[in-house]
């Protein structure tokens, strides 16, 4: 499967930004897709996993409460609504897919999209 993400940019901190990650390829509704973000001098770490159905989600501590993951099957596409932001939020935001059930762990995903930049301005 190939993945797109895109709906980066600049924002305020307390604003926000929809992230978008259009699959192609595979049947997109047996993946589940995760979101990962890479800040600058930091390691990649997990932000939100949702399943093939979207009955199953996970978020990190860090963005509960202000991030909501979901998907719309029929348009291929996942999403990251997220508010509320922090100038710690500042990353760049890389959408992934693995098979049916949702995972944490960045070597559990088989397919990655290129990276979306979001900057939040204090």
């Amino acid at each position: 499967v190939q993945l797109q993400a895109f709906g980066g940019g600049l924002v305020q901190a307390g604003g926000s930004l929809r992230l978008s990650c259009a699959a192609s390829g595979r049947t997109f509704s047996s993946y589940a897709v995760g979101w990962f973000r890479q800040a600058p001098g930091k390691e990649r770490e997990f932000v939100a996993s949702i399943s093939w159905t979207g009955g199953d989600i996970a978020y990190a501590d860090s963005v509960k409460g202000r991030f909501t993951i979901s998907r719309v099957n029929a348009k291929n596409t996942g999403y990251l609504q997220m508010n509320s932001l922090k100038p710690e939020d500042t990353a760049v935001y890389y959408c992934a897919a693995r098979r049916i059930t949702i995972a944490t762990i960045e070597s559990d995903y088989d397919y990655w999209g290129q990276g979306t930049l979001v900057t939040v301005s204090s």
